[in-house]
């Protein structure tokens, strides 16, 4: 029967999504091993690991007292909350080894695991208001290699796409019966639009339709403009406080008043503290923007065409969704003009856009808008579209649209999961936790050993997870990033023929594709380890080598150690 069919297709829906669920918190703490972009670690894990765990890590320019860009409250929430509780249960015994390279990894990726069920939830609470159904866009949602690889990272893009989602939710509120509900969440919608801003400012592209969705909802449902001002009052008023929250946490953490010298002004009066913070304020927003606005400073982390989200990161990141997504735009922005082209629909046609019967159209909004607000800058890369995924996934699921390809999306996803969650960059995490475990390995008192780790054409390996203290000098760390041969062959030249030190190991970590390169730098290797699967796009692969005996060796990465006794 008809009724028994929908009952089974909703239980086999649930049990799915419970699958994909377990999948996205197992392969966390497995954990996954791709290496998306640098940021994921240089945005809050290491910056938290020096701060809190006193290790030896590399500072990015964003979090220096000379040019703070990045608020530390989201940081210390996350990364700095979970490097907290393992150091509490290491200093009660609870564990010897709670700090490891594995620890120091999968901790705060379990809490932003955690976090994005969010996601989940907003899918949930919202499937219903825009009239798709709630499981089969949990399906999507939850299949996405998006939700399972990039809302897993420690991205500040990832907090933005779960602020993002909480404000839907909000400016989305209905009764149980589907009847309007009073808009009671004016303080909630304040603080958190204030706590995404000061995230990434960029989240106000996001928030804007949201926001005037929400606006004209409010002047449409009530009759006073007393009552009116009133919300409007209590967003002001929350966003204001929050600021306030943001500017005094960063102000501490960046300014000399700040935690290096909280022991200093124990004794100072109130007034001297805050006189102090008054003449240092530090609004990381505003610098942030300042730095982003100026095409100079973009063009240094890469400048792309202005059509890059719609023609490329788009469909990278959502597949046949994207495609669907514009095809539906297009077709309703041609039935739009059709209707303002008739005189007397015109004013039918506009009103339509902001009202629950016609949410297709608000959706697409809700997604094109922040896009073409993103697009306008040269800088342009696919981690910056996955708050998206909230109103594609609910507009994709309305009206069953993306039933029928179900199949391509399901093959889109899993490839889209092995590439960035096994294949790129996919040897250097596990390079560090065999480096890590080297490096700790006993060694006799009397002769200590020192470590020197060369990486050449890898991303930017994150100091923090070799677990080194700040105290510790045995462990040396060269990143030649993206040098040539000239260079990267001088360099590993000086560490063969450095005779000051008797009991140096030196350790040349190189992808298998430009492993060529180093043996014309006229130095042995005693020990080598390949690390499998590596894949290195700036460094590619060669399609023949691929289909020979030496494919294994172009998708590793090489762990050689210098024979310096040669």
């Amino acid at each position: 029967p008809p009724g028994g069919a929908g009952a089974g297709g909703a239980m086999w829906a649930r049990g799915l999504w419970a699958l994909l669920a377990a999948l996205r918190a197992g392969w966390c703490l497995l954990p996954q091993a791709g290496y998306l972009h640098p940021d994921e670690f240089f945005q809050s894990p290491e910056v938290m690991a020096g701060d809190i765990l006193n290790l030896q890590v590399y500072y990015p320019w964003e979090f220096l007292s000379s040019s703070p860009c990045r608020t530390v409250v989201f940081p210390l929430m996350t990364s700095g909350v979970t490097y907290w509780v393992i150091k509490s249960l290491q200093q009660l015994d609870v564990c010897s080894s709670c700090i490891n390279s594995y620890t120091l990894l999968v901790s705060p990726r379990l809490l932003f695991t955690i976090f994005s069920f969010i996601l989940d939830y907003s899918v949930y609470r919202l499937a219903p208001f825009w009239e798709a159904d709630p499981w089969k866009a949990l399906v999507l949602l939850a299949g996405s290699y998006v939700t399972l690889v990039f809302y897993t990272r420690t991205f500040t893009n990832t907090l933005e796409g779960l602020l993002f989602a909480l404000l839907m939710v909000l400016v989305s509120s209905r009764k149980a019966g589907g009847s309007v509900a009073e808009p009671t969440s004016s303080p909630l919608i304040g603080i958190v639009t204030t706590a995404g801003f000061f995230n990434r400012p960029t989240f106000l592209a996001f928030a804007l339709m949201p926001l005037l969705y929400w606006a004209g909802f409010i002047v449409d449902s009530q009759k006073g403009i007393k009552t009116v001002i009133n919300h409007f009052l209590k967003l002001v008023l929350c966003a204001c406080f929050t600021a306030v929250v943001f500017i005094t946490a960063d102000t501490f953490y960046f300014t000399s008043v700040g935690l290096d010298n909280l022991y200093g002004i124990k004794n100072s009066s109130l007034l001297d503290v805050i006189g102090q913070l008054h003449e240092k304020m530090i609004v990381t927003p505003f610098n942030f923007l300042s730095y982003n606005l100026n095409p100079h400073n973009l063009a240094l982390h890469g400048s792309h065409p202005r059509v890059t989200h719609f023609t490329v990161n788009g469909i990278m990141l959502f597949g046949i969704l994207h495609i669907l997504a514009i095809s539906a735009g297009f077709k309703m922005l041609k039935k739009y003009i059709h209707q303002l082209i008739r005189v007397k629909s015109c004013y039918h046609g506009s009103s339509g856009l902001l009202v629950h019967s016609e949410g297709n159209p608000t959706l697409l909004l809700f997604y094109f808008v922040p896009l073409a607000f993103l697009s306008l800058f040269s800088h342009q890369e696919p981690r910056f579209l996955i708050p998206l995924i909230l109103p594609l996934v609910l507009f994709s699921t309305s009206q069953n649209r993306a039933v029928k390809w179900k199949h391509v999306i399901t093959i889109f996803n899993v490839l889209g999961a092995l590439l960035f969650g096994c294949l790129h960059q996919g040897g250097l995490i596990p390079c560090l936790f065999h480096l890590e475990q080297l490096t700790h390995s006993p060694e006799p008192s009397n002769h200590p050993r020192h470590y020197t780790l060369l990486f050449a054409h890898t991303y930017m390996p994150p100091r923090s997870l070799l677990n080194i203290k700040k105290r510790d000098t045995h462990i040396e760390v060269i990143d030649m990033a993206g040098s040539g041969e000239e260079t990267l062959c001088r360099v590993v030249g000086q560490q063969a023929n450095n005779f000051t030190c008797n009991n140096c190991h030196v350790f040349v970590i190189i992808p298998g594709t430009v492993r060529a390169t180093i043996t014309k730098c006229g130095v042995s290797f005693k020990n080598e380890t390949l690390i499998f699967p590596h894949l290195s796009m700036e460094d590619p692969p060669q399609l023949p080598f691929l289909f020979s005996g030496n494919w294994r060796s172009q998708l590793g990465l090489y762990i050689l150690q210098l024979d310096r006794d040669r």
